[in-house]
Formats: C-alpha cells, structure tokens, sequence
C-alpha cells in the first residue's frame, strides 16, 4: 500500500504540472500499464476528494520539487508529519463536534415533535414513551419475543424523507421480534395479524447515538413507521 501511495502521489505531481503547463493530453488505454496509470491517477482524486476541502496544487508541486532536488525545503520532515497529523486531527474534532451539534439539534426536535403529537387524536403512549396510533385492528394472538413476523413497513424522519420501506421495495420482510430496535420490539407485541399501526419512537428506543453508518438517519433522531402485521411464524 505505501508503493501505492508513493506511485498515486507522483501521478498527482505529473497531472498537476501538465495541467498547469500544456493542459492535459488525452490518451488511450492501449496497454496494462495504461490502464494501472489511470486507475492510480482515479484513486487519487477520489482519495484528495475525500480528505481536503481545498487543496493549493502549486505548493503541493514545490514540496516535492522542493524534496525532490534537496533545495530550498521549508519545512523539516518531522515537522512536516506533525503539520499533516495536526490537520487531520483538527478535521477530525471538528467533524465530531459538528455531529454532536446536530445530534443535539435531532434530540431537542424528537422531544418537541412527541410531546405535541402525544395530544393528538388516537395517540396512544406506553410507558415506555413510545407512541402508536391503531390504523387497523387485527385479530388473534400477539408475536412474543420468541416470535417472528412478517411485516410490511414504511419508515421516514419527522420531515416526512422515507429512509427505508418494504411497501416501496414490494417485498415483505420476515425477522425475529428481538431482532429489531426497541420500540419495534415492544410495538409489534401490541398487535395481531392483520394489524395496522403507525408508531412514533422516540430516539432512545430507535437508534440512539449510533444510527448505520451512511443511511439517512442521525444520531438521536426520533423515527416514524407504519407498520402492517401479516402474519405470526
């Protein structure tokens, strides 16, 4: 991986300088090595994509012309490692704090959204705090957590965007009662085969701090969910 980092490095510094000088010469990929040139160069965008917001292309050219010809180097090499280290760890912090800003800005909009919708019309609430309105009443015997279910659901945030959705995939989904978060564990328990519910579950039963990684929702986010219990295994 370092001979890669090293290879994808100098193909920046060739890309940079024939584009500051002559632009860039399209060529075709007529050989292996073509085609491992390329896909270096790819990697490389996609890698300083990722890590830099802005990047100055003429200083990058500098140091390592600057390293390259043992002149005029501004910085020490374990200087210059402290400056790179220090700067993605500031990234990092401020990343962490901007996710601990949002996530508190989630957890005080969660608690407003249920304590005005909990005065709603056929808002139900356990003890738990998790909220449920009945669209459709089933009959016969409730799941366990021992069960499983075949469900169909439909799941957005409180601003009505649909993270997930078996409704719109068209294929019901089968799980162990336990197997789910919290207020699905509890919600499914209220309700019989044929059931129709919508709950509302406040973010301690949900996801809490830790939503999956990537998906739309965010920490401490309250979700919605309409939920139609098919049948009981």
């Amino acid at each position: 991986m370092r001979i890669m980092k090293f290879l994808s490095l100098v193909t920046m510094v060739l890309l940079v300088v024939s584009c500051n000088k002559n632009g860039v010469a399209k060529k075709e990929l007529k050989t292996e090595l073509d085609s491992v040139s390329y896909a270096i160069g790819m990697d490389v965008a996609r890698n300083v994509k990722t890590s830099f917001d802005e990047f100055d292309h003429d200083l990058f050219i500098q140091g390592f012309t600057n390293v390259s010809d043992s002149s005029d180097i501004l910085l020490e090499q374990a200087d210059a490692q402290k400056v790179v280290q220090a700067y993605f760890q500031n990234k990092q912090k401020e990343a962490a704090a901007e996710r601990q800003a949002q996530g508190e800005k989630n957890k005080a909009e969660g608690i407003a959204f249920l304590e005005e919708n909990k005065t709603k019309d056929g808002v139900q609430t356990t003890e738990s705090g998790l909220q449920y309105i009945v669209l459709k009443e089933g009959s016969g015997d409730k799941p366990s957590t021992d069960s499983r279910v075949k469900v169909h659901y439909h799941g957005t945030l409180l601003d009505g965007t649909v993270f997930d959705s078996s409704v719109d995939r068209g294929e019901p989904a089968e799980f162990g009662v336990t197997q789910v978060i919290k207020g699905w564990t509890e919600g499914l328990q209220l309700m019989s085969p044929g059931a129709k519910y919508k709950f509302f579950i406040p973010q301690e039963l949900a996801y809490g701090a830790n939503p999956r990684p990537g998906g739309a929702i965010q920490p401490y986010a309250a979700l919605i969910f309409d939920v139609e219990l098919i049948e009981i295994n």
